[in-house]
């Protein structure tokens, strides 16, 4: 038996069976931590799942930040100092890095909180998460106020990129599956993925 749901029967839905099941229809994603600090040097990690490819020419990433409603401390920080690092997330981390989600004060560090340690580049601010595989350090350029919901489309340059050279292909590919890289879907679900097939450019 199908189900479907129109509009006005999904905003029916009670808010969090409805968070569930429009985090999860949208299927897997990245998993990562992005890690900040202030200026006064209070660091703060915290995981995403909306980190997206913006552009390779030059290279740009994205992320999804929630109405700017309540506090949001990677916001805060990154608007504070221009600098921030998104870090993948492996199986050895999952859970560390899912415990992040949870509302910590301001003066409390989640790298302190879940056993995470700070690993810092040349003079770059931000902190790196040391057991991620892959680092990306990135400076802020532009966001994008989503006018349907408040949320915004936080845009960054990639001014660092760290990750194993031996997993980088001829082509510039990344075998992902030799980072013990997970994905995200919905709101509390971690899987490990698995490599299917690798394709040519397709021509008509």
């Amino acid at each position: 038996m199908t189900k479907t749901l129109t509009f006005d029967e999904i905003m029916q839905l009670p808010s969090r069976y409805r968070a569930n099941l429009i985090n999860k229809v949208s299927g897997f994603k990245s998993a990562n931590l992005i890690g900040t600090k202030s200026k006064s040097g209070q660091t703060n990690l915290a995981v995403f799942n909306s980190v997206v490819h913006i552009g390779a020419n030059p290279p740009y990433l994205g992320f999804i930040l929630r109405p700017t409603t309540v506090e949001r401390h990677t916001y805060e920080n990154i608007k504070e100092t221009g600098v921030y690092t998104i870090n993948q997330i492996t199986t050895a981390i999952h859970k560390q890095a899912h415990q992040t989600s949870a509302k910590y004060e301001r003066e409390i560090s989640e790298f302190d909180a879940v056993g995470l340690a700070e690993h810092y580049y040349q003079d770059f601010h931000a902190p790196f998460v040391a057991e991620s595989h892959i680092k990306i350090g990135l400076s802020f350029q532009e966001e994008q106020l989503i006018q349907c919901n408040n949320t915004r489309l936080v845009i960054g340059k990639i001014e660092h990129l760290i990750l194993p050279e031996s997993v980088i292909l001829d082509d510039g590919d990344v075998i992902l599956e030799n980072l013990d890289t997970v994905a995200i879907a919905g709101l509390y679900n971690y899987y490990k993925p698995e490599l299917l097939g690798k394709y040519e450019y397709m021509k008509p």
